[in-house]
């Protein structure tokens, strides 16, 4: 009989499972078909990374062809770390808005999160993942596609670069949400975050790697930027797309970013539950 009772009880476990694995996927298709619908913003987007993608890519490659050692990439690889850089910038929403979240936390409307049946941090992570999946689409596969038809860019010629990228760039969504996520949630301590979104969003473009390689970093300043998660969100995934990066070095990346995730969501979590302990709705 007690066999029986903890087959049942697997059993039902299973299912549970199944059903919520189910909403959360149902979560990431209502993200795309979200994004979907701003088909012009996504074209302006995509129009604003070849213009910045161009003047970046002369003036690295400039600065490649002066200094001849430019922190070991050449004139294909720097032009693979501008595009790459280019086209996942819309998925880590680095210079997007706030969350929809950041507003619910100010005006009360968190309280109606709390009592659905789906956890709060893992449902709009779920539908941002969507989001960044219809992002990464139609704005930075364009995006690196164009670098490769006007600079040649020095991209891996094997698969396995690009499925371990895939990876890595999953995590670096993962990562930049949870972030925001994190920032978003000292808005139940304080009365307006947009000072810390502005803070972050200025550290965090720097220290992932936008304007200049973290390669590149003083060794001081480089040490400091790998003890955030910046570089994990943008340099990372670009080192593995773009094949600088391979085999068990590659695979440490990706250890990095799954240390992150974890580190990053975590204290989410904190935040989230002493928020919902702070959490003080009229009415009751």
């Amino acid at each position: 009989m007690r066999g029986r009772a903890n087959g049942e009880g697997r059993l039902v476990a299973t299912r549970h499972s199944w059903r919520a694995f189910a909403v959360y996927a149902q979560l990431v298709r209502a993200g795309f078909r979200r994004q979907s619908q701003y088909k012009l913003a996504m074209f302006a987007g995509l129009f604003t990374n070849c213009v910045f993608g161009f003047v970046r890519a002369a003036v690295m490659l400039a600065a490649v062809r002066a200094t001849g050692d430019f922190g070991g990439y050449n004139e294909g690889s720097i032009g693979a770390y501008v595009w790459l850089s280019q086209g996942l910038l819309g998925a880590m929403q680095f210079m997007g808005p706030p969350l929809d979240l950041a507003d619910r936390v100010k005006n009360g409307d968190i309280a109606i999160d709390f009592l659905r049946p789906v956890d709060v941090q893992f449902g709009y992570l779920a539908g941002d993942l969507g989001r960044a999946a219809c992002t990464i689409l139609p704005r930075g596969v364009p995006s690196v596609l164009i670098g490769v038809l006007t600079f040649g860019l020095v991209l891996p010629g094997t698969p396995l670069p690009y499925l371990l990228g895939a990876v890595s760039v999953l995590l670096a969504v993962a990562i930049s949400f949870l972030c925001l996520f994190a920032v978003a949630l000292i808005g139940f301590w304080v009365v307006e975050t947009r000072g810390l979104r502005v803070l972050y969003q200025v550290a965090g473009t720097f220290l992932a790697g936008l304007f200049v390689p973290v390669h590149m970093f003083p060794g001081w300043l480089r040490a400091i930027a790998q003890a955030t998660p910046f570089p994990s969100i943008l340099q990372s995934p670009i080192d593995v797309l773009s094949g600088r990066i391979t085999g068990t070095a590659a695979v440490g990346v990706v250890a990095v970013q799954v240390f992150w995730v974890l580190v990053v969501g975590g204290i989410g979590r904190v935040l989230l539950a002493a928020g919902r302990r702070k959490l003080e709705v009229q009415g009751g």
